[in-house]
Order: structure tokens, then C-alpha cells, then sequence
């Protein structure tokens, strides 16, 4: 998808070029394709035998659905227990714990202003 948004509307062969060697099948890369068309993340033209995918989701959107997925299923729909093992486990420094509580105390002065 990454390359997908960058690109704005590569051909399969765009997209499997954007891949290190050695590179991964083309069936795959169709598949994978064929998956995010049906769950409607991204559409194609067609010129001739080719297509030319496109987003129909944005970045932001497609992670926030990503992440929210992730929480229901891993982390019983709490947003709380996965911050809590964020925090705990992903070996932050004191700086970087700093910038999640200043997030936390500006969006919480935000909500508290309107």
C-alpha cells in the first residue's frame, strides 16, 4: 500500500519492481491485490490486459483501521492494555515517555477547551 499511495496509480509491474530482490511472484503481488480490491481498499483501470491500481482509502485512514483491528484482537478492544504494553515493552527513554505524556495532556486540554 505504501507504494501504492506514493506512486498514485502504478501498474502491477510498477509494483512489483518496488520490491528487493529477489522478488516475489507476480501471482502473489495479484492476489494481494485482488484481496484489497474486494475489501475496498484499492481499484484498478483497465488498459488492455493491464491494470492500473489506485487508493480509494487514505494513509491515515487505512492505519487507524489497521491499528484498531490490532487492539481488538490482541489487546481485548482496550486501548488502555495496549498502551500499557506499548509503554512497558517497547523500551522508550525518558524522553520519548516525556513526548507520549505531553500527546496525552495536550490532547486531554484540547477536549477540556471545547
Amino acid at each position: 500500500m505504501d507504494f501504492i499511495w506514493q506512486a498514485g496509480k502504478p501498474f502491477l509491474k510498477d509494483i512489483i519492481e518496488c520490491y528487493p530482490d529477489p522478488k516475489p511472484a507476480t501471482t502473489t503481488i495479484a492476489t494481494l491485490l485482488k484481496r484489497l480490491h474486494e475489501k475496498g481498499v484499492v481499484d484498478y483501470e483497465t488498459f488492455g490486459n493491464s491494470r492500473r491500481y489506485f487508493p480509494l482509502i487514505k494513509k491515515e485512514a487505512y492505519f487507524s483501521n489497521q491499528m484498531s483491528g490490532m487492539i481488538k484482537q490482541f489487546f481485548n478492544d482496550s486501548t488502555l492494555q495496549f498502551a500499557s504494553f506499548f509503554t512497558s515493552s517497547a523500551n522508550l527513554s525518558d524522553k520519548e515517555l516525556e513526548g507520549l505524556k505531553n500527546i496525552v495532556d495536550q490532547e486531554l486540554k484540547k477536549r477540556n477547551d471545547d
